[in-house]
């Protein structure tokens, strides 16, 4: 029966004062840049693996009165699955013979071991203290750092049944291979052989010895030279020339990898790009995690490896990216990635995203609401992650209704900050309609502040305003959300436009319409009679009949306006392009972002 790691909380390591995580066997971390995805990677590393040995004072929280942590705490728990990955109520009994009496059971009759690491400076010398301790209970989220731990439940060696395996796109297979210290390494280490084996491979190798030096009279040469040493300490000493290992054991000190389209033309890895080495490290590392999950089976033995991979995707193009991800997730034991690859996050299930943010100076953690139906999940990973995958990365969302704002709303962007939505970090999307639930439902559970910016008109006599406050109000109630001012905002139009509306009628953006329809006639047929005629149509035209025009030719002409807009050939205030209600968001954003 498995294990899995199912909750993390970390205090006063690095950007973290006060973090709880829950983790699934496939986790995927996601946010924007310093946010604290490596540093819970890190920090798991200390408390289940050789991250210690890296600790500095540089790990050690600092917080906004630059008053530096005493120590920093790591609590890790622990508790049985199923193959399904269903939680089970006890563990197996190979798992009960490894943990012993660190076994806890919870109120539920559940068991569970967990256990806290504190990582502390000595007084008396450099370095640093590093404890851990078992806990007898797992109690409520805010009550964890009032726990007080006893001498008597201090153990000291790491299980050498739950390695953790830290990975990142830096590595590389061939000096992976090389490395004693490293995981693959290791493996490489224990790799074993009969002696019967070991006895035919030597000689096989002895013989490959021989014919090597013999087909080469520079070896030749030296062995002559090596034969006269030899005499001089009276026939007492030996030497030889071996091209090649002469022991099987000390075969994986040289061991490689070699890549290529055909054996006749690989060459080895460390001869490739960073790409194919990093993606062979990964391989690697899973490939032995896989080997040794095999070899403690055999024995009866328990293993649980978690392999942590610290944004993967870096040098791999999209399909190779999709492509890890799925071989990752097929490891043995537990996977926990971090990622700025809306490609390797789409890949995942929903409710094992785990988003991290700051929020007043403090990473948070946020994941999917429970209460989101299969349903519910499918539609979000159809409607957004699909074809959406970069909100999961965003700043700030910033949501609107049609075809002309999609077009038109960046311009307005970069009208307002003069600075692109991608250099802030902010993703504009439609919402393909009203269609803004399953937008809300993922920015909010995710911890992803929302911006709505909606029409303000009516249609067969229904207000849209209705429609989106009902919207709203159903996801509020169905689904226990927040919707605080530093994470939601909510604006209309004025009464009773929509968007194509709101630009000619609030916004007196006719000169910048007319020009777009020009132009684009101008595509159609470039003679400047024909252009002018249009113009003039277009200037004799009422402010209705260009709105018309404008709702009709919205998938063709948006671009052409954006163009106008964008090209401010009046010198207009940024106040008089964007639209009052676009002006309160983008402010709103700036609020947020600063």
């Amino acid at each position: 029966m498995p294990i899995i790691v199912d909750a993390v909380r970390i205090s006063g390591f690095r950007g973290i004062q006060d973090l709880k995580m829950s983790l699934a066997r496939v986790a995927v971390l996601i946010g924007p840049n310093n946010c604290g995805k490596t540093s819970v990677l890190k920090a798991m590393q200390l408390a289940l693996g050789d991250y210690g040995r890296h600790l500095s004072d540089e790990d050690f929280h600092i917080d906004g009165d630059s008053k530096r942590s005493t120590e920093i705490v790591v609590d890790v728990r622990i508790v049985a699955i199923n193959s399904e990955g269903q939680p089970e109520e006890i563990f197996s009994r190979e798992w009960t013979n490894e943990l012993g009496d660190h076994i806890q059971t919870d109120l539920k009759g559940r068991q569970f071991f967990a256990f806290r690491t504190i990582a502390k400076p000595q007084e008396t010398r450099t370095g640093f203290l590093i404890e851990r301790h078992t806990l007898r209970e797992w109690v409520k989220d805010e009550e964890w750092l009032s726990v007080e731990i006893t001498p008597s439940q201090k153990f000291s060696a790491r299980s050498e049944f739950i390695p953790f395996v830290s990975i990142d796109a830096q590595r590389d297979i061939h000096s992976e291979l090389n490395q004693r210290s490293s995981f693959v390494g290791k493996v490489l280490s224990r790799v074993k052989y009969d002696a019967a084996d070991v006895e035919v491979l030597e000689k096989m190798i002895a013989d490959i010895n021989r014919e090597a030096v013999s087909k080469s009279s520079a070896l030749e040469s030296l062995k002559d030279h090596l034969k006269a040493m030899n005499e001089s300490f009276g026939g007492k000493g030996y030497a030889e020339v071996t091209p090649f290992p002469k022991k099987l054991r000390d075969l994986s000190k040289n061991f490689s990898v070699y890549f290529g389209d055909t054996a006749a033309s690989s060459f080895s890895m460390e001869y490739h790009g960073m790409g194919t080495r990093s993606w062979a490290s990964m391989l690697a590392v899973k490939a032995f995690a896989d080997l040794m999950q095999s070899v403690h089976a055999k024995e009866a033995e328990p293993y649980h490896p978690i392999i942590a991979a610290e944004e993967p995707e870096a040098h791999l193009h999209p399909n190779a990216q999709r492509a890890l991800f799925s071989q990752l997730s097929n490891s043995s034991g537990q996977v926990i990635v971090s990622t700025h690859s809306p490609y390797l996050a789409a890949m995942c299930s929903l409710p094992d995203l785990r988003s991290l943010s700051v929020r007043e100076g403090y990473t948070q953690c946020y994941r999917l609401s429970k209460k989101l139906s299969d349903a519910e999940l499918k539609s979000l990973q159809r409607e957004i992650m699909r074809n959406k995958g970069e909100v999961l990365f965003a700043k700030a969302l910033i949501l609107f209704e049609g075809q002309t704002e999609e077009q038109v709303v960046p311009v307005l962007f970069e009208q307002w900050f003069q600075a692109t939505a991608f250099s802030k970090g902010v993703t504009l999307s439609a919402a393909n309609g009203r269609n803004y639930g399953p937008f809300l439902k993922l920015g909010l559970s995710l911890g992803i502040p929302v911006v709505i910016v909606s029409d303000n008109d009516t249609s067969g006599g229904i207000s849209t305003r209705v429609l989106v406050d009902k919207q709203i109000s159903k996801v509020k109630s169905e689904h226990e959300l927040d919707f605080p001012e530093e994470q939601f905002f909510l604006d209309y139009l004025s009464e009773p436009n929509d968007f194509e509306a709101e630009i000619i009628k609030s916004c007196g953006l006719r000169d910048e319409v007319i020009a777009a329809f020009v132009e684009k006639a101008r595509t159609i047929n470039p003679d400047p009679s024909y252009t002018e005629k249009k113009r003039k149509e277009l200037e004799a035209s009422s402010d209705d009949r260009l709105i018309e025009s404008m709702r009709g030719e919205k998938a063709t002409n948006s671009s052409f306006l954006a163009d106008k807009i964008a090209q401010n050939a009046q010198r207009k205030s940024r106040e008089a392009l964007v639209p009052q209600a676009f002006q309160n968001a983008f402010s709103k954003v700036e609020e947020w972002l600063t």
